[in-house]
């Protein structure tokens, strides 16, 4: 049976789409022998990194690196662009009034990833208001939520070719629709009776159908993708957001778009659902090495610190400077874990070693952790 038989397509890329289908979408768009193969190593990847983090003593030591990372490349999707040095830096000082406007998108979406996730955590459930709340918190500078009924909005083809410009979908718009199509969508995610279809399967599906629903201004990509992490948090699929999942779509962009929009114009999820298997498969791969390479790293300059006879708790010193790349004098205080003077001359002895690197400005020191930097980085 065709595809178009199965689902409703968009028939005029140019008008609003209100008859965008709700879900669930009918199983003969995705029962396939490719599909079934790849969600397969998909769930296999994904069930190697939940069990390699939790056998990590101290979860922050993944939490900070790997969702600032998963920040910044969902936002140089959208041509949000910064550099590691510069968002390690803000982050490292808890306070962005310094930072370049892109730093300040992706620390906010990271801050989007925790507080949608720690909201799912007491609520149990997605909803209208969850999905209003992640967008606030990335787009903060736009205090409105779904876009009104008369706003018009439309998705245009990029580049610079013959059709650059022209639109390639219409999101659906109208009193109250917007609202509907969400709700379903949440629905979709949180009822597993009456949708029993497989949690990775959900996220794909409702990424879609989130990216088609559009239901902000500004900013639906980067809330899309937040969502993502949360459904695998939310189904127990991982413990702690920490998937890279951007870092496979950044690099695979052009088929990231590509795909998405055939769903809307031919109905097409086979091909969607195989790329964000893909993706899942192999950036769980990816965080699950990345997790092992930081972890032997600790280890061997937990074993450097130990050596250091005049150094207290070093066990606890290890931690500290492997929570994030660029540690400060207060990160060792704040908890009362050293005094002032006893932080910042841990902090130099371990540059004097050659563990830390210290750059100083405005005269403030920053002590960098070069071999966790560099982890993160590639």
């Amino acid at each position: 049976m065709p595809q178009t038989a199965l689902y409703t397509i968009n028939p005029d890329r140019n008008k609003p789409w209100n008859g965008l289908p709700d879900l669930p979408i009918h199983p003969d768009l995705y029962r396939s022998v490719a599909v079934y193969e790849q969600l397969a190593y998909a769930k296999e990847a994904l069930g190697r990194l939940q069990g390699r983090s939790v056998a990590i003593p101290n979860p922050a030591l993944l939490i900070n690196s790997i969702s600032l990372q998963e920040a910044k490349a969902s936002s140089a999707i959208e041509n949000i662009f910064t550099t590691d040095d510069e968002l390690y830096k803000a982050f490292s000082e808890q306070t962005t009034e310094q930072a370049s406007e892109p730093t300040k998108e992706v620390l906010r979406y990271r801050e989007a990833l925790w507080k949608g996730f720690n909201y799912l955590a007491e609520q149990q459930q997605f909803s209208v208001d969850y999905f209003v709340q992640l967008f606030q918190e990335i787009k903060q500078s736009s205090p409105e939520g779904i876009r009104p009924a008369f706003s018009q909005v439309y998705i245009r083809q990029g580049g610079s070719g013959p059709n650059a410009g022209k639109p390639v979908y219409t999101p659906p718009r109208g009193p109250g629709v917007l609202e509907a199509k969400l709700t379903n969508l949440a629905s979709f995610l949180n009822d597993d009776q009456t949708y029993p279809v497989d949690p990775l399967l959900k996220m794909a599906i409702g990424h879609a159908q989130f990216e088609a629903i559009h239901p902000f201004r500004d900013g639906n990509g980067r809330t899309g993708r937040v969502i993502n992490i949360h459904v695998l948090t939310q189904k127990g699929l991982l413990d702690y957001p920490i998937l890279y999942l951007s870092r496979y779509i950044l690099e695979h962009k052009e088929e990231y778009y590509s795909t998405l929009a055939a769903v809307t114009q031919r109905g097409d999820w086979q091909n969607w659902l195989l790329y964000m298997l893909r993706a899942v498969a192999e950036t769980a791969s990816l965080t699950y090495e990345k997790i092992n390479r930081i972890l032997t790293a600790r280890n061997a300059i937990g074993e450097v610190i130990a050596e250091q006879q005049r150094i207290r708790r070093p066990d606890q010193l290890t931690q500290k400077i492997f929570t994030q790349p660029i540690t400060r004098v207060r990160h060792l205080t704040e908890d009362r874990t050293y005094a002032e003077n006893t932080a910042r001359d841990y902090l130099n002895k371990l540059v004097e070693i050659g563990v830390l690197e210290r750059k100083t400005v405005g005269g403030n020191h920053y002590y960098i952790n070069r071999e966790l930097y560099s982890i993160l980085a590639e």
